[in-house]
């Protein structure tokens, strides 16, 4: 009979997935084809991986040991994607390349933004109308960023190894990869044509610091571009990076994000922008990462 239960209890038991690959990588990681393709030619030696999906790329960018791969659009295919990368490689930190939309109306199409933190500017209470306000079902923190209309922020609660749960506003990258950061920008020439019918006037810059926001949601509105900048300070916004900085910070795995931007998340004079000046977008981040990796110790 205890053998019976002792058997029952193996099979009943989930597998523990090995790892697939033990050498210590930077994961480069992109959220869909057109940023993946603007570093996948950048991997020597590669080897490719298949899992859930996904493909994994492992090998060299400028002679240290990398895996490139894709988090897939949106914030929960980027935060389960994000672990399972953590749960099957060994990974030494995570450096995010991609698109995004401007959100600081000092910032042009093609320029690189990267943030010191991340924020989900959906994670909301959503709050009853009373007479010309709004009562929200719990109060708001002191430290909350302010509402927009019946949209309250109440952060998300969370800890790690080191630290308890608490309610986090905003995620911060590693200060010892924006320190680097910082010396890459001023070594790098970003590009700006894509072909010669779509050009941009001026050569775009590489800016360091603000809180990006991400949520689940294509934003292209001036109002809601407004608040975010007022808001938060918000440099830009896009679908995963805090949802990759949430995972990262749980792990307490190393992080930084680069993001170009490709249209101006509802701020543009005309029509959104992104699908004339996403590759332009997708190669300027990538180009900043490739230097980024160089400079990397191991």
């Amino acid at each position: 009979m205890k053998i019976c239960l002792a058997l029952l209890a193996i099979i009943a038991s989930p597998a523990i997935a090995k790892p697939l690959d033990r050498t210590p990588r930077t994961v480069v990681m992109t959220a869909f084809a057109p940023e993946w393709e603007s570093l996948a030619h950048s991997i020597d030696k590669p080897k490719t991986y298949k899992l859930n999906g996904l493909t994994f790329l492992t090998g060299t960018m400028a002679g240290k040991p990398v895996l490139l791969m894709q988090s897939g659009v949106s914030m929960v295919n980027a935060a389960m994607n994000t672990q399972l990368v953590l749960d099957r490689f060994t990974v030494r930190r995570i450096v995010f390349s991609g698109i995004a939309g401007g959100v600081d109306p000092g910032l042009s199409i093609g320029d690189v933004v990267v943030p010191d933190h991340w924020a989900q500017y959906l994670e909301v209470s959503f709050a009853r109308k009373a007479g010309e306000g709004w009562t929200p079902p719990e109060p708001a923190d002191a430290d909350a960023p302010k509402n927009y209309g019946m949209m309250f922020p109440r952060g998300v609660r969370v800890g790690n190894a080191a630290e308890p749960a608490r309610r986090h506003y905003a995620f911060p990258v590693d200060p010892a990869m924006l320190a680097l950061a910082r010396k890459v920008a001023t070594d790098v020439t970003l590009r700006r044509c894509v072909t010669q019918q779509a050009c941009l006037t001026e050569t775009p810059k590489i800016v360091v610091g603000g809180t990006g926001v991400s949520a689940g949601v294509y934003a292209d509105n001036a109002e809601f571009r407004s608040y975010l900048s007022q808001t938060y300070k918000a440099p830009v916004l896009d679908m995963e990076s805090a949802a990759v900085a949430q995972v990262a910070y749980a792990n307490a795995v190393p992080v930084i994000v680069f993001r170009s931007l490709s249209d101006l998340a509802g701020g543009d004079a005309g029509a959104n922008q992104m699908t004339v000046f996403m590759t332009l977008a997708a190669s300027n981040s990538a180009d900043v990462v490739r230097a980024f990796v160089a400079a990397l110790p191991n």
